[in-house]
């Protein structure tokens, strides 16, 4: 399978080739960061969010961390398992009490419901400070992401219903739903049913391009019987950090002597490409980049119709980078990195084109795999956290 808009191998074969290559690669990470005259008075992500279609989301339900993201244009909010119980072992002297309380509540919930119901608490309460963001943007925006139990990522039918009733949580909730093959069937029936998605657990353009082709069939489905579809909202995650580890990861493994300054890349490539995409076929989900890992995830997107979700500590770092948020979103990667990576790693070439994988390959995907055993193993340890809280250790 050749990768679309390529050269060819040839021009990886000079050295002096690959050492300007890497020069210019250089000079336009170190452009993109200096410091424009005319930015200085206002930070780059404000910037963003008042002067180009690109909006931003904080990759966290902290009701601390969304509301200083507010008041630099952050117009929604993405959360996981891991965020979730990372963020409530941060906060023990909050989530402590609440956890008795809610153990009260309910006594006879067990560990699993104890702790999804200290996830919807924290879902609700972040959903109010966004309620006027969706009210403005009319649906589009101003939601807040809760993840769909990952041990249910085997069950279309558990995956829906769980979405239908996270979905009454508030009216601006968005619900994340893995981009598994059942999960991709799941997202056309909870879009049939009128919950917004997120497509999660997606790395790759085949897999976004599924998850697009889903959405809009249940879109379609909705208004061919009549159901309102105008104050919807999905959008489609492509964690191109999570590429990049993945990339690296087989580096390792097998041996494969590339510039390590190319595998920064290749989630960069994934997520321009999935969104030109998305525009041809007009898709009227839109892409989000999540799971950063270099702040080209956020500066080479600047200028889409798209969503950025970085976590806040690197919110805060692109306020003080000095990068101008100028439109970089139809400026290709250079065409000698995509070659390389192409010829090197087969799995890049699975991650780029739009056929580069079938539905059922999705799921044994290595950041896919690695993705869902980190999520599953954060429901455990959000049990064990519920555990520790309402029957407490007697030796400690």
């Amino acid at each position: 399978m050749g990768l679309t808009g390529v050269i060819g191998p040839d021009a990886l074969t000079e050295a002096r080739e690959q050492r300007d290559l890497s020069n210019q690669l250089g000079d336009r990470v170190h452009k993109t960061m200096a410091e424009s005259s005319t930015s200085r008075h206002i930070s780059p992500l404000l910037k963003m969010t008042q002067t180009t279609p690109t909006v931003l989301w904080n990759d966290s339900a902290d009701p601390a961390e969304l509301t200083a993201a507010l008041t630099w244009g952050c117009v929604g909010a993405t959360c996981n398992p891991v965020i979730a119980y990372t963020t409530i072992k941060q906060h023990p002297d909050v989530w402590g009490p609440r956890i008795r309380e809610i153990a009260a509540r309910l006594p006879t919930a067990g560990e699993a419901e104890i702790g999804w119901q200290a996830v919807k608490d924290m879902t609700v309460e972040a959903a109010k400070l966004l309620e006027p963001a969706f009210d403005a943007h009319a649906g589009r925006n101003g939601r807040i992401s809760v993840q769909t139990d990952p041990r249910l990522h085997r069950d279309k039918a558990a995956l829906v219903a769980q979405a239908v009733e996270f979905d009454a949580l508030a009216k601006n909730i968005i619900v994340k739903i893995p981009a598994t093959k059942t999960g991709i069937e799941a997202m056309e029936a909870a879009t049939y049913r009128g919950v917004s998605v997120n497509a999660t657990v997606s790395f790759t353009v085949p897999q976004s391009v599924a998850a697009g082709e889903a959405i809009e069939r249940g879109l379609v489905r909705r208004e061919a019987d009549g159901l309102d579809v105008s104050t919807m909202g999905p959008v489609v995650t492509i964690m191109g950090g999570r590429l990049d580890d993945w990339m690296k990861k087989v580096v390792a493994r097998d041996g494969i002597t590339i510039d390590p300054g190319y595998l920064e890349w290749a989630g960069v490539a994934a997520l321009k490409r999935g969104y030109h995409v998305f525009q041809e076929r007009g898709f009227r989900s839109r892409i989000l980049s999540a799971a950063f890992r270099n702040h080209m995830q956020w500066s080479e997107l600047v200028g889409g119709d798209l969503v950025v979700s970085p976590p806040f500590s690197w919110q805060q770092r692109f306020n003080t980078s000095g990068i101008d948020p100028v439109s970089r979103i139809d400026v290709p990667v250079d065409p000698r990195v995509l070659d390389a990576l192409a010829t090197k790693i087969p799995d890049f070439v699975r991650a780029y084109e739009v056929d580069g994988m079938t539905t059922d390959e999705f799921e044994s995907f290595g950041s896919c795999a690695v993705t869902l055993r980190q999520f599953l193993a954060a429901d455990a340890d959000l049990d064990a956290l519920v555990r520790d809280v309402i029957v407490p250790d007697p030796l400690r």
